[in-house]
C-alpha cells in the first residue's frame, strides 16, 4: 500500500503512527499517511531561517522559471509521491476517492492551480502593485522617485492549516515560494494530495527541498504550526474566524457568505441574470467560500427562486467518474444528515419555503457516504434564519428586501455580485466596507481574477515596508 510520509524540510519521515486514507464509497484503503506529533514541528522550526536563506540565493528570474516548470509538472508530469510514481490521472483518481469530488472537478481545480503557478510574474506584479520582485529577495531597493525602500519579511516561513473541501483553495498560497518564504504545511486529513503533488513538482523543478515541510497529524500539530510560525494561514468555520480575528499574525479564511444583489432597475428583468446567479450557487458543487449563499432582490423574489429551483432542483448525484457528475459526496454521511435536518428545522419558522423539495429528497444516503442535492429557499424576510446560512453544497436563499435596506441586511460578504446600473446604489456598494470583493455586472461570484487579492493580500501579510536611508558607502549587500 502507498505510504505517504511526513516531509521534514523535504526529507521523508515515516512515523510509527499512520492513518489510513479510504475510498469514500467502498471503504477500501487507498493509502496510509504518517502522523506526526506537535513536538516534531516545534523541534524542526529551528531550521526555518534556512528555508528563506536558500530561497533568497535564487535570483527572482530563476525562481519564476522554476515555478513555471513546476506548473507543467504539476499538471502533466509523473511525480514521486511517497516513493511511488503518480501520473495526473492517478492524482485525480485518489483525490476523488478520499474527498468525494467528481473527477471533472478535480481536473478543473488542477487547471486552476496550474494557471496560478504558470502566471506567477504577472500575479506578483499585480499583488505588489508593480514592485520589483527583487526588492522582496534583497530586502531593499530604489523606487521610481529615487527613494530607497526596505521590505522586511515578517517570518521566514508561512505556516498553513489546509482544508479538505476544495483543492482550488491551494492557489491562494502558491505565490509564497516565489516570494522566497518557506512553507510549513499541515495538510487536510482527506486531501493531502494537492500539497504533496505541488511540493513534488517544485522539487523536481529544482527547488531546494529544505524550503518545504509537510506535517500530517492531529489538532496538536495544527496548534504547533500556529504557535511556532510567526505568520500563519488557516481555513475553518466561523468559530475559527472568531478565534483568530484579532490576531495580526494569522490570516483566516472562513465562511464566505457570498451574495448576489439586484438593484431596483434589474429586479424585473431577473431572467436576464438567471444563468449568472445559478452558476454562482452551483459551480464546484457549492463547496467554495465564493459560492453564493443568498440572493437579495427588491421584487420578484418568489419568481426568481422558482426559476432557480427549476434549473437546479432536478440535479441528481452521479458516479464520480461520470463526466456529467456535478455534485460532490459528503464522505461523512452523518454530517450531511445533520445539515439537512438543520435546514428542515429552520423551515419550521414561518416565512421560508423550500422550492426544490418537489424535485425529490434533498438528502441521498448511502452506507458510507451521502449527497445533498441543490436546495433553493425563498425567504420572505432577510431576518429569517435561512437567509443567514451557508453550507458545503449548492444552497441559497432568495430574499426580498428593499434596495435601500439590502446593504444593511447582507452582513459580511466575501464576494458580492451587484446587478444594477443605478449610480447611487453602485456608489453605496463601492463604499460598503463589509464587502471584500465586488463584481459590478454579470460576473458570477465564483469567477476570480487571480491578478487581484482574494481575501487579504498575501504580500502585505508576509512583508512590511519600512523607511531606509543609507550613505553611498554604507550598504554592502
Amino acid at each position: 500500500m502507498l505510504h505517504i510520509p511526513a516531509l521534514r524540510w523535504g526529507e521523508p519521515y515515516k512515523s510509527l503512527d499512520a492513518e489510513k486514507l479510504i475510498r469514500f464509497d467502498t471503504g477500501e484503503p487507498v493509502a496510509e499517511m504518517s502522523k506526526v506529533v506537535g513536538g516534531i514541528v516545534e523541534r524542526d522550526i529551528r531550521h526555518a531561517p534556512r528555508a528563506r536563506n536558500l530561497l533568497r540565493e535564487i535570483p527572482t528570474a530563476d525562481l519564476f522559471a522554476l515555478t513555471n516548470k513546476a506548473a507543467d509538472l504539476f499538471l502533466t508530469g509523473t511525480l514521486d509521491i511517497g516513493g511511488v510514481a503518480q501520473t495526473p490521472e492517478d492524482y485525480v483518481r485518489v483525490q476523488s476517492a478520499t474527498t468525494g469530488l467528481p473527477y471533472v472537478m478535480c481536473r478543473a481545480n488542477m487547471k486552476k492551480n496550474h494557471f496560478v503557478l504558470q502566471n506567477m510574474p504577472a500575479i506578483l506584479d499585480a499583488l505588489t502593485r508593480g514592485l520589483n520582485p527583487e526588492f522582496l529577495r534583497k530586502g531593499y531597493g530604489i523606487e521610481g522617485r529615487g527613494v530607497p525602500l526596505s521590505y522586511q519579511a515578517m517570518s521566514p516561513v508561512l505556516g498553513m492549516i489546509l482544508p479538505n473541501n476544495s483543492p482550488g483553495v491551494h492557489a491562494l498560497w502558491l505565490p509564497v515560494i516565489p516570494m522566497q518564504v518557506g512553507l510549513v504545511i499541515k495538510p487536510g486529513s482527506s486531501e493531502p494530495w494537492t500539497p504533496y503533488r505541488i511540493a513534488a513538482a517544485f522539487f523536481q523543478a529544482g527547488l531546494p527541498k529544505q524550503a518545504i515541510s509537510i506535517y500530517p497529524g492531529g489538532h496538536d500539530v495544527g496548534g504547533a504550526v500556529m504557535n511556532v510560525c510567526k505568520r500563519s494561514l488557516i481555513f475553518g468555520g466561523q468559530v475559527t474566524v472568531d478565534q483568530y480575528k484579532s490576531n495580526p499574525n494569522v490570516q483566516v479564511h472562513g465562511p464566505g457568505w457570498s451574495k448576489v444583489v439586484l438593484g431596483e432597475d434589474q429586479a424585473d428583468v431577473w431572467e436576464q441574470h438567471l444563468q449568472v446567479i445559478a452558476d454562482s450557487i452551483f459551480m464546484n458543487s457549492g463547496r467554495s467560500c465564493i459560492n453564493t449563499s443568498a440572493v437579495y432582490t427588491p421584487r420578484q423574489g418568489r419568481q426568481l427562486a422558482e426559476a432557480l429551483a427549476a434549473k437546479l432542483g432536478p440535479v441528481v448525484p452521479l458516479p464520480p467518474e461520470d463526466d456529467k457528475a456535478a455534485l460532490a459526496a459528503f464522505t461523512n454521511p452523518k454530517l450531511a444528515e445533520a445539515v439537512s435536518a438543520e435546514i428542515d428545522n429552520d423551515l419550521k419558522t414561518p416565512g421560508a419555503h423550500d422550492l426544490t423539495a418537489r424535485f425529490g429528497p434533498r438528502l441521498v444516503m448511502h452506507e458510507r457516504h451521502a449527497y445533498l442535492r441543490p436546495t433553493i429557499i425563498y425567504c420572505e424576510s432577510a431576518d429569517h434564519p435561512l437567509a443567514k446560512k451557508e453550507y458545503l453544497f449548492p444552497f441559497a436563499a432568495v430574499v426580498e428586501t428593499p434596495q435601500d435596506k439590502i446593504l444593511d441586511k447582507i452582513g459580511p460578504t466575501l464576494v458580492c455580485t451587484a446587478l444594477t446600473k443605478n449610480a447611487a446604489f453602485q456608489r453605496a456598494l463601492l463604499d460598503a466596507v463589509h464587502i471584500d470583493r465586488l463584481n459590478l455586472g454579470a460576473i458570477p461570484t465564483t469567477q476570480l481574477n487571480w491578478l487581484q487579492p482574494h481575501e487579504g493580500n498575501i504580500v502585505e501579510f508576509l512583508f512590511r515596508s519600512r523607511a531606509l536611508q543609507y550613505t553611498d558607502t554604507a550598504l554592502t549587500i
